[in-house]
């Protein structure tokens, strides 16, 4: 990876819909080099792909909030057996595997407080060998533009 993959990189992160040709003249590149340099970073996987950011309080989630998660024996098993529940959770957003007390972080999200309990009641404290659940409400989330560090080349 060179400089201008970098210069890609940052450029995509700012900006995923940006067009190849406003792309290629940002980097300095013509068109076609510069989609066979995009092309070659989703390849091979340092693009995992694009998405679109929602806005959860216009489509009616009011509420998200962080849950710690500790297995009562964090064996190879058990994991990929809460793993594959957290999976069919649809209000589940990210789950990121730990270290130290807590196994797991969920972000979730719910329309609202009763939402929510009936998502930590009714589905999270039923999967099987969950020792402790401990989360807390996300009051407010900053918009942040994150960039890794080369990318200031």
């Amino acid at each position: 990876m060179d400089q201008i993959d970098r210069m890609i990189l940052r450029h995509l992160q700012a900006d995923a819909r940006i067009s190849n040709a406003e792309l290629a003249e940002r980097v300095n590149l013509s068109p076609t080099p510069c989609l066979r340099r995009v092309k070659r970073l989703e390849k091979s996987g340092v693009i995992k792909g694009y998405a679109t950011q929602l806005d959860l309080k216009k489509i009616g989630l009011s509420i998200s909030a962080l849950v710690f998660v500790q297995l009562t024996i964090n064996s190879t098993d058990n994991a990929a057996k809460f793993e594959q529940a957290v999976k069919s959770i649809r209000r589940v957003q990210e789950c990121s595997v730990l270290t130290g007390t807590y196994d797991y972080l969920l972000q979730v999200v719910a329309l609202d407080l009763a939402d929510y309990e009936k998502l930590i009641k009714g589905e999270l404290a039923n999967i099987p060998n969950i020792k402790n659940l401990e989360s807390t409400i996300v009051l407010n989330q900053l918009d942040v533009n994150f960039a890794p560090p080369f990318a200031e080349n």
